[in-house]
């Protein structure tokens, strides 16, 4: 499974990260601290699952699951 965050510019700084199609929202400073708390938000949100995202993307970047990042 792919799971898509719709990332926009915060009205007071720093970014909103929105899953499409699941209840998962989150928010920081930097890009850095976001896409750490993608990750541990969508780790949360799924640990109770049998299903786990293979990859998770941005429209700004692509993560995997690892961790690792590739620009896209």
């Amino acid at each position: 499974m792919e799971l898509i965050f719709e990332v926009r510019d915060a009205e007071e700084g720093g970014y909103c990260a929105r899953a499409l199609g699941h209840a998962i929202l989150t928010e920081a400073e930097t890009w850095d601290e976001l896409r750490a708390n993608v990750l541990e938000a969508t780790s949360i949100h799924f640990e109770d699952s049998d299903v786990h995202p293979s990859l998770v993307r941005s429209d700004r970047h692509c993560l995997s699951a690892d961790g690792s990042e590739d620009e896209g």
